[in-house]
């Protein structure tokens, strides 16, 4: 017996006879049950205020293993400032004016540190910082329409009113650099650089809770069981440095059963670099640059050394190729370099084009040299 649904045209009544009103009523009638249902939600948007559905966010689609434990805190510090503004605020009332308000707002205020004496002002806020709140609202109320609480995000029509340099771009870190910050680091910080610029391991989320069993040194493999995203867990190939890195690593890691133990418990492992980074560039008088920028420096080299960005994206262990070019952009200067080379007396000295070949100037050889 075959089943199959026969469409049936319905008539219903506005019960007015002014043309408007009558098509009013009409959009306010959705015709399908889909269509209804997001009438609904759009109602129960309407009640929401921003602080409940601030509540429901951090509950259900921030803490871990929806985001990493990391951007679970960048949320709630964010929520925090965000909520002294809009706790009141219906949600489907929240409109981009207000937001770029709160935003320049933001940008006068200072810093509020704390203290033994209490709360002290420091410098004013920092652009990226009030930028960073900026994202985090947009992200939940990304989540508001995906919900059908709201129509669109009104984030889309805001204009972030300062200028934000150099945000989220990566710091491509030369050969002879590494070599300055390897020799003034202590002997951990030194693997731990030589490991990430020959692995592209995240470090806060796959190398510091690294255990001693996740390693197989005699086939030159590392397993990642635990990563920000699904492509990230896999095993991992190493260079001869990577190994190389990983044994001297082992040989001052102790008893314990991780790879980096924690100098305050005994059976933990280490959570940040921070301090010693920053002490670190400091006596190798380097700039400071994030600890995290090694990752991308391992993707830049990759793709210096003519590896094809499919198998960059494989090796990075992205789910997405888009996310590659944010950790590429320094190929930039790898083009200038390559741009110094440029002879503008070719074919003038020799008896034809191509023929002339000058000695090798320094420079773009400083990519992938080691």
């Amino acid at each position: 017996m075959e089943r199959y649904w026969i469409a049936v045209r319905q008539r219903e009544s506005t019960l007015t006879e002014d043309w408007d009103e009558a098509q009013k009523r009409l959009r306010e009638t959705p015709a399908s049950p889909r269509q209804q249902h997001a009438a609904r939600a759009l109602r129960r948007g309407q009640d929401l205020t921003f602080g409940e559905w601030s509540d429901f966010y951090l509950e259900n689609f921030s803490p871990p293993p929806f985001r990493a434990q990391k951007t679970h805190e960048v949320n709630q510090r964010a929520l925090k400032h965000l909520r002294k503004m809009f706790e009141s605020t219906k949600l489907a009332k929240l409109t981009a004016d207000d937001i770029e308000m709160y935003l320049r707002k933001r940008l006068k205020q200072r810093a509020l540190v704390k203290t033994k004496a209490g709360f002290v002002e420091k410098q004013v806020l920092k652009a990226t910082t009030v930028h960073q709140e900026l994202r985090v609202l947009r992200r939940m109320l990304n989540v508001a329409v995906r919900k059908k609480f709201l129509f669109a995000n009104p984030c889309a029509g805001v204009e972030f009113p300062a200028r934000v340099d150099g945000l989220f771009r990566p710091h491509y870190v030369t050969w002879s650099e590494q070599q300055k910050i390897e020799f003034a680091a202590p002997e951990y910080l030194r693997n731990v650089i030589r490991i990430v610029t020959e692995t592209g391991l995240r470090i806060y989320k796959e190398l510091t809770p690294m255990k001693k069993d996740q390693l197989d040194l005699v086939n030159r493999t590392v397993w990642i069981p635990d990563s920000k995203t699904p492509n990230g867990i896999a095993e991992v190939p190493l260079t001869d440095i990577a190994a190389d890195a990983f044994r001297s690593q082992l040989a001052i890691s102790g008893p314990g059963e991780y790879l980096f133990p924690s100098d305050e418990n005994t059976s933990g492992h280490q959570k940040t670099f921070k301090t010693a980074w920053h002490a670190t560039l400091r006596r190798a008088k380097v700039s400071y640059f994030r600890i995290y920028d090694l990752r991308s420096t391992y993707a830049t080299r990759l793709s210096a050394g003519g590896v094809a960005d499919e198998w960059v994206t494989q090796l990075l262990r992205q789910g997405d190729a888009k996310v590659f070019k944010k950790y590429s952009q320094m190929k930039l200067q790898m083009k200038r370099e390559a741009l110094a080379k440029l002879n503008r007396q070719a074919n003038e000295a020799g008896p034809g084009f191509g023929t002339v070949q000058g000695p090798a100037e320094p420079g773009f050889g400083t990519v992938l040299a080691q």
